[in-house]
């Protein structure tokens, strides 16, 4: 299982358990566990509806590919699409927070 704590747009913080097996990206997980993510396009990075940022552990993520920058030119060096993050054991520990929706 892995653990990740995410921060809600009201500021509230919960820990959630994943399987570490389900290839699931942050978004799905996200949705899953009933956070109000839109993710209008998907998961293919066409809407930056599940733009998260991650305030612990954004060292051990890949890179933000070009249409993932494409999709938030002005968002910073910890804003991800969380569409294009996969779970995986090294993110165990990391805290996101679910970026407002503008």
């Amino acid at each position: 299982m892995i653990k990740i704590t995410v921060e809600n747009r009201n500021g509230e913080t919960a820990v959630l358990e994943i399987p570490c097996n389900l290839n699931l990206s942050l978004m799905e997980a996200l949705k899953a566990a009933g956070y109000d993510i839109l993710a209008t396009c998907g998961g293919i990075a066409l809407c930056a509806t599940c733009h998260v940022k991650v305030l612990k552990g954004a060292k051990i993520l890949q890179p933000a590919g070009g249409q993932e920058l494409d999709m938030l030119p002005d968002a910073g060096p910890l804003s991800r699409l969380s569409c294009q993050l996969r779970i995986n054991e090294g993110m165990d520990g990391m805290i996101f927070r679910i970026a407002n929706q503008d």
